[in-house]
């Protein structure tokens, strides 16, 4: 027996550090937006669009609108779609529309309709502000996201430069609360593997993704495309998109753009899992294995690698002898090695590397995620978001 677990603690080495690094090696982004001295592009300098959809979103609208109002680039307007908000969205709105900060007049306020049947809110509410919008270029913003005064002007560049029909970023996040530290650097992590940049970047691959906190697209692709109308339907409007752009032989740049843009999410546990679970299986329902691998992988961190170091230094203890202590060191390794990647991660999202230690407890809750948005759909449940109930496909 003792030779039968050694060995099996020996295929599980192997194979532990095998997959944590193939889970982490990943992320590197080859193409960077930065702001540039100075930021603005060479002329011309092409009307922009920049279209923020808005529904009760009193936490970040007013941060988000004023930031957008400074940008450096010379040529822009934005339309604000206020999505029916039951909060102080309105008001706040109104408030920025006669302030200061909108002294060039930039700044326009929509006042979205009813939702109609078979649309997601949001494909709608940014259908309406492309619809309103004059510019040669649109830009889609979420309205938790803030934009450093160089954002348009290093991402239209950046486009530009690699020639994009659709140029999407990754923002910086901001983690506040001690649940978003635990769980959002594991799901930007599964994020990265599954949809790994230079795959999404390839036009011989399938892989295709963007970020709904920030894209950027020449009007003539847009509405050859259908814009937003052709996903109407799609809770995951931003991949649905990407997916759109890039089967149609368009060109599909993601890029790290966490130096021009800034995000909050999510505040508390309650949001944190709203939010993921109406994304993650909707998202992944056309790759399955994807959502299989995710779910195992979060086991294997919450569950077996703990039992694993745990039941190690039982047996070590209880028996003595060099198996259980090959094992205990085993183990070590592994958890090591994993630890000082999520150490690696937590510092690139600006958090402590402590964070690191709550792996168990954050894979746990991410596969929890998983579980019940493919639940909520399959079963006919649906999913909630922003007060609306969709059932999914």
């Amino acid at each position: 027996m003792g030779l039968f677990l050694l060995l099996l603690s020996t295929i599980g080495l192997a194979l532990g550090l095998a997959m944590t690094y193939w889970i982490h090696s990943q992320s590197r982004m080859e193409i960077v937006v930065t702001p540039t001295l100075p930021s603005q592009p060479t002329p011309p300098y092409p009307a922009i669009s920049v279209i923020v959809p808005a529904r009760n979103e009193e936490r970040n609208i007013h941060r988000c609108i004023e930031a957008l109002l400074v940008q450096d680039y010379p040529n822009f307007e934005v339309i604000v779609v206020d999505d029916r908000s039951t909060d102080a969205t309105p008001q706040l709105l109104e408030g920025l529309l006669h302030s200061p900060a909108n002294s060039q007049g930039r700044l326009h306020l929509l006042r979205g309709g009813e939702l109609p049947p078979d649309w997601a809110g949001k494909p709608h509410a940014l259908t309406q502000g492309a619809a309103a919008a004059s510019g040669e270029w649109l830009c889609f913003v979420d309205a938790d996201t803030f934009a450093a005064p160089a954002l348009l002007s290093a991402a239209y560049a950046a486009a530009q430069h690699h020639q994009a029909d659709l140029f999407s970023i990754l923002t910086d996040q901001e983690l506040g609360s001690f649940w978003e530290k635990v769980i959002l650097p594991l799901v930007f992590t599964a994020l990265s593997f599954g949809f790994p940049a230079r795959l999404v970047n390839d036009p011989h691959r399938p892989e295709a993704i963007a970020n709904g906190q920030f894209i950027l697209i020449p009007r003539p692709v847009y509405e050859k495309l259908g814009g937003h109308e052709a996903v109407r339907g799609r809770i995951d409007e931003d991949k649905a998109l990407a997916e759109l752009v890039k089967r149609s032989g368009h060109h599909l740049v993601i890029a790290d753009g966490r130096s021009v843009a800034r995000t909050r999410m999510y505040t508390s546990l309650p949001e944190i899992w709203e939010g993921w679970t109406k994304n993650i299986y909707l998202g992944l329902q056309d790759r399955l294995w994807l959502l299989l691998f995710g779910a195992v992988a979060g086991l294997l961190g919450a569950l077996l690698l703990p039992f694993w170091l745990i039941g190690s230094l039982y047996w070590l203890a209880s028996q003595g002898g060099p198996a259980p202590a090959v094992v205990v060191v085993q183990a070590l390794v592994v958890w090591g090695y994993l630890i000082a990647q999520r150490m690696r991660a937590s510092q690139e999202m600006g958090i402590s590397p402590l964070y690191a230690f709550t792996l168990p407890l954050g894979a746990l809750l991410f596969t929890a995620m998983m579980v019940v948005s493919a639940y909520n759909v399959l079963s006919g449940r649906g999913v909630t978001w922003k007060g609306r109930v969709y059932l999914g496909t």
